[in-house]
């Protein structure tokens, strides 16, 4: 005579299966709220990104290219955000605004000293983009404070340098400018080789960007481009 199944089959199927439907709610919310939780960020480089793009109450690391770092912060302040550099006193505001920056809705901290930590915490209460250049290294206690800080305010953290807990390392590979001639011209494009590497991929994502290109836009460079912008010629010069 076979035995009976368990009493606690029945019902260790319907957990299972109550289970797998909670599972599979909270991944198609995850996914609504990726989508709604991304700030602008350009085309060339979100594509790049885990997501498509920067997304709020994380933290991203970026590589000392200022260039790099004002493509970033751009979008989302030509959208109406506000945004923060602290600690990086060579970010000059001209350059700023000619990347299409809101200086109106810019906070500098060139010098925050011991406290940049503090001071970063607490402009991120209050602003959507901060971008800080840690001195020091942090406790793992202070790095979780903060991370959970992003979270509840929603704002997005752009770290010059490696930085524990980073969704991604955003950095500029080989570059090569244009515009200058045998001996004479200006400087007037660049294109340059963005690489982002991420705990969500596999393997390091790379795209071939002008940053910007003769015209001053960021866009994706195109292989078919002669990419050889009109010199301009400086007068020559007679010695007396």
């Amino acid at each position: 005579m076979d035995s009976a199944p368990p009493a606690s089959t029945a019902p260790d199927r319907a957990a299972t299966d109550r289970v797998a439907e909670l599972q599979s709610r909270i991944s198609q919310m995850q996914s609504r709220t990726l989508k709604t939780q991304l700030i602008p960020t350009h085309p060339a480089i979100g594509k790049l990104l885990p997501g498509g793009g920067l997304q709020q109450g994380n933290v991203y690391s970026i590589d000392n290219s200022m260039m790099l770092l004002m493509a970033l912060l751009a979008p989302p302040s030509a959208a109406g955000s506000w945004c923060a550099v602290i600690g990086v006193p060579e970010f000059g505001i001209e350059a700023a605004a000619r990347f299409g920056i809101d200086l109106e809705r810019l906070v500098l901290v060139p010098h925050p000293g011991d406290q940049w930590l503090a001071v970063t915490a607490a402009i991120a209460d209050v602003v959507d983009v901060v971008v800080a250049r840690p001195p020091t290294r942090a406790s793992d206690s202070a790095v979780a404070r903060l991370a959970s800080r992003l979270r509840q305010r929603k704002s997005t953290l752009l770290m010059m340098g490696s930085w524990p807990q980073s969704e991604a390392m955003v950095s500029l590979g080989e570059s090569r400018w244009h515009g200058i001639g045998e001996g004479h011209g200006h400087l007037a494009a660049r294109e340059a080789t963005v690489t982002v590497t991420s705990k969500s991929a596999a393997r390091p994502r790379s795209a071939r960007l002008w940053l910007p290109d003769s015209s001053e836009t960021i866009r994706a460079y195109n292989d078919h481009e002669t990419a050889r912008p009109e010199l301009t010629v400086l007068p020559h010069r007679v010695s007396a």
